[in-house]
């Protein structure tokens, strides 16, 4: 047990409560369910890390599902592997099918699941982070919200799907959620005058990029079988486990 002077003790129960405030309010906000973007521009593909903290005092977190958006639906879903965990994608039939490069698109990724293998659980006081590549993202200024619901050994689930209000107060259980934003222009063309040095700086750079990554077999038309081998966009349907 830590123990205190008499003069500590005093200067302790002396400070303002406001300076108590200070310490608690950012812990308290922190133990929100959050998605962390590596780019929130419009049109591009992003990895999506989400920080996971176990609140309860008794109980583990084994689980994680995060519901992916409908209305403007990723055309590729690929988890990044996390030792000791489950993962898994679902599909589901979308209520309005759309138009891509002249196919109709009628299903798409609906909700990713994680799942604690046993032992691997995440303690009370501690917090795991779970990360999806997805694309593309939707036109700017859209508002991608991703409900997550937590589930503890207790059997306790926790959902994350409240939505700010025009009161400006924050949620009880904020869903995680972020906009995007305008789409990084191109890479503008300088004509052959460019010099050899910036052109293989340029290559390097373009090779220790990692690739997006893209599943290159897709479901489309509800099953219909048709195969789009010349539009670069692909369902990422990934289930893994830890070897």
């Amino acid at each position: 047990m830590t123990r205190f002077s008499l003069p500590a003790r005093r200067a302790l129960a002396a400070a303002p409560a406001t300076a108590v405030l200070v310490v608690l309010l950012p812990t308290v906000a922190s133990a929100h369910v959050t998605v962390d973007p590596d780019t929130t521009a419009a049109e591009s593909y992003a990895s999506l890390t989400f920080r996971v903290p176990t609140e309860s005092e008794s109980a583990s977190t084994e689980k994680l599902v995060v519901d992916l958006p409908t209305d403007t639906p990723f055309l590729s879903v690929t988890p990044r592997t996390l030792p000791g965990w489950e993962v898994e994608v679902e599909v589901e039939q979308l209520d309005e099918p759309f138009e891509v490069e002249g196919a109709t698109v009628s299903e798409a990724p609906a909700r990713v699941t994680w799942t604690a293998e046993k032992g691997n659980e995440v303690p009370p006081h501690e917090y795991q982070e779970f990360a999806v590549r997805v694309g593309a993202l939707p036109e700017e200024g859209t508002s991608v919200v991703l409900p997550a619901h937590q589930t503890y050994t207790d059997g306790t689930v926790v959902d994350w799907d409240d939505l700010a209000t025009d009161d400006g107060k924050e949620p009880e259980a904020p869903a995680p959620v972020f906009t995007t934003t305008a789409g990084e222009p191109e890479e503008g063309h300088h004509g052959a005058a460019a010099s050899d040095e910036s052109a293989t700086s340029s290559n390097e750079d373009e090779a220790a990029a990692p690739a997006p990554t893209v599943d290159p077999v897709g479901r489309w038309l509800g099953g219909a079988g048709l195969v789009l081998g010349a539009v670069g966009v692909g369902w990422g349907f990934v289930a893994r486990r830890r070897a």
